[in-house]
């Protein structure tokens, strides 16, 4: 199983303008909890630093990190930032997804 997750250009461009406005780093953890609309849901946050088991991927120099709990959900997943007449956000292609919801925020596996 690919256990790697990818930051989107976009997304990376989004997250170091979210950290430059709030003085922190460009750091985003994704994390998974249960609940949703599927029986799991995606979790943002900016974090001041990777704890020691977090994944981390780098885009433009920006990080993106999950929890090794989480990693098994969301592994070989996409974190994307797009904009659209109904609104912007950050987007998971997950490809262990078996169901998600029309909100994109949760899924099932």
């Amino acid at each position: 199983m690919d256990q790697t997750v990818t930051l989107s250009p976009s997304a990376a461009a989004r997250v170091a303008a979210i950290a430059d406005k709030q003085g922190k780093p460009a750091i985003l953890r994704l994390s998974v909890e249960g609940g949703g609309c599927s029986g799991f849901q995606y979790k943002f946050g900016l974090a001041d630093a990777p704890e020691s088991d977090d994944a981390v991927a780098e885009t433009d120099g920006v990080r993106l990190v999950v929890d090794s709990v989480s990693l098994d959900l969301v592994s070989g997943c996409v974190v994307d930032y797009v904009e659209s007449l109904g609104g912007a956000a950050f987007r998971v292609e997950n490809p262990n997804a078996a169901a998600g919801c029309g909100c994109g925020s949760s899924f099932s596996v």
